[in-house]
């Protein structure tokens, strides 16, 4: 229950809608309560001798019943309308909750972590807390007033009908709490099973490239199959204890009426109980059994919410691994200074990716990471952004430790293209300007020409206006490298990172980007990892990286005269090339 008393406080906007909403909920209980009253009146009315004002008698009472309805219509109206409102602002307000925290969590918290998975916690499980607050939460309210009021007037009607009309209720107890412990994992395993559909079907439409090149379709259906049913057996099963549940409900409730009618005849045949009080008794009778079978659905309710909120809260209450220390300051305007000192890391205890890693880049050099593949060039840039820390060692930033500074305030100060290209689904012109709040048309263009994307920008049916796709899937991998690059270049930050910013372009268009980068040197301060040493040639010192250390460095004449590692790559590759 500590999760819904949370989503509770996290209603705290709406508790005015609720308020009127449980206003109206205390008013519908209230008129319920009153039409078997007057009913029990009239029969009393109609049953003893009849007089000149019986029938004025007779129409008050059908006034009074108008009123209690259409009183009782205004409030239903009420309460229904205002508790979904506040519910689904609530489910909204959730939504957006979940994806800001998952925004601040760290690159590590995704590792093991799929993005359906994660679609479904911020889709799906948030949408359990309508049921939650509009349904649930208001008729849990509702049937224990009415409870407590019918068993009021059934005491003042007669006490020991009354006690044994309670004799179904410790079954009926015993069984909500014996429904509610069995059903709540089976809510929660189907969930779970969503989530998994969810996340099979992310990857499969993310991937769907790759599996009709390998004609892969039978399998992924089969697999789209399982999921889908893996999730129709969970909920099936928690619907099967539901259908078991719900009709014992009903006939130990049952047992009640047949007590008043058994019972309640007999005092009827001795004189003891009139015939009105009777009626209502049964009419009342009604009106008290019927609260306690609804709590088992709104049992029900809650199990699902109580699940969906689970789910939710594991989310919220992840803690990032990269976040603000109480002191970080803000910095703007920095020359571009980076120092490593000593800096390690390892995603695994047991596998050292980065060892006492040392160097520094001058504001306005242009530094080159080369060297095999997996040593370890992508995670030093993402030690740069702070992707991550260092495990030890630090890194410093214009002499300050990047720990010491703002998230939001460092990573102002960087730009970076990644060998994986990621392109929103809008125009060219927005995906070049992402990044750049205040950015003309005149700068996105003056962006787009440095980075040689200007003239194929042209070429495109609606120029800069042309939606390119979902993770640009219109663009050929080359163009999407060149908007990358304007994206990067119109931020115009004192730190430019490059990761194998040329790995998707043909010779002609890295000879255009080569040139692109050197009209940058000196500017700003440029890190780049690239696999074609070519990119590289000019560069002001040059770290050649070897299972997680730096074995070289250096320019690239100087390098080639060392005749070491560098040496061997630039010739293996050269000499694939020729």
């Amino acid at each position: 229950m500590k999760n819904l008393i949370r989503l509770i406080k996290y209603a705290r906007p709406y508790w005015g809608l609720l308020i009127i909403s449980g206003i109206s909920l205390l008013a519908i209980t209230a008129l319920n309560l009153v039409s078997p009253l007057l009913i029990k009146e009239l029969i009393a009315i109609i049953t003893n001798n009849l007089n000149a004002t019986s029938m004025q008698r007779i129409w008050n009472l059908a006034i009074i019943l108008t009123a209690t309805y259409i009183a009782r219509g205004v409030f239903r109206y009420l309460n229904n309308y205002l508790s979904h409102v506040a519910a689904w602002k609530l489910v909204a307000d959730m939504r957006v909750i979940v994806y800001d925290h998952l925004q601040k969590l760290s690159l590590r918290y995704y590792h093991d972590k799929q993005t359906g998975q994660l679609m479904s916690r911020t889709t799906n499980d948030t949408a359990t807390f309508e049921a939650l607050i509009a349904h649930a939460v208001p008729d849990l309210i509702t049937n224990i007033l009415t409870i407590a009021g019918v068993t009021i007037i059934l005491f003042f009607i007669n006490p020991y009908l009354a006690l044994l009309t309670l004799i179904p209720i410790p079954f009926l107890i015993f069984g909500g709490w014996l429904f509610a412990k069995k059903i709540q994992p089976n809510f929660r395993k189907a969930q779970s099973t969503l989530a998994e559909l969810n996340a099979t079907l992310q990857d499969n439409i993310s991937g769907m490239k790759e599996i009709q090149v390998f004609n892969q379709q039978p399998r992924e259906k089969k697999k789209i199959q399982k999921r889908a049913q893996g999730y129709t057996d969970s909920v099936l099963h928690a619907l099967k204890l539901s259908a078991v549940f719900h009709p014992s409900v009903e006939a130990i409730s049952s047992f009640g009426t047949v007590i008043v009618v058994g019972f309640g005849g007999w005092l009827a045949l001795r004189q003891s109980l009139n015939i009105s009080d009777i009626v209502a008794f049964l009419l009342f009778l009604n009106l008290f059994y019927q609260p306690v079978t609804t709590l088992a659905r709104v049992t029900e309710d809650l199990q699902q919410s109580i699940a969906g909120a689970d789910r939710v809260f594991e989310v919220l209450d992840t803690e990032p691994d990269i976040k603000d220390s109480p002191n970080a300051i803000q910095v703007s305007n920095v020359k571009g200074e980076i120092i490593f000192k000593d800096v390690s890391f390892h995603y695994i205890q047991e596998s050292p990716v980065l060892q006492g890693i040392n160097f520094v880049a001058k504001p306005g050099q242009m530094i080159a990471l080369v060297g095999p593949t997996g040593v370890g060039k992508t995670t030093l840039i993402s030690l740069m952004a702070r992707f991550y820390d260092p495990v030890t060692g630090s890194i410093l930033l214009d002499g300050k430790d990047l720990r010491d500074i703002t998230l939001s305030s460092l990573r102002n100060q960087i730009s970076i293209v990644l060998q994986d290209v990621f392109l929103f689904n809008g125009s060219v012109a927005d995906n070049i300007a992402y990044g750049s709040k205040e950015a003309s048309m005149e700068d996105i263009i003056r962006a787009a020409k440095v980075a040689r994307a200007h003239e194929f920008i042209l070429e495109l049916p609606e120029g800069y206006d042309t939606v390119i796709g979902e993770r640009g899937v219109k663009l050929s991998g080359g163009q999407k490298q060149r908007l990358s690059i304007a994206r990067a270049v119109l931020r115009n930050t004192p730190i430019l990172i490059l990761d194998e910013a040329t790995a998707s372009v043909d010779v002609e268009t890295e000879a255009k980007i080569q040139q692109a980068i050197q009209e940058l040197a000196g500017s700003r301060t440029i890190i780049v990892i690239a696999h074609r040493l070519s990119t590289v040639k000019r560069a002001d010192n040059i770290l050649v990286i070897k299972e997680g250390t730096i074995v070289e460095s250096g320019t690239h004449e100087e390098l080639l005269y060392a005749n070491g590692l560098y040496k061997q790559l630039c010739d293996v590759q050269f000499q694939v090339q020729d």
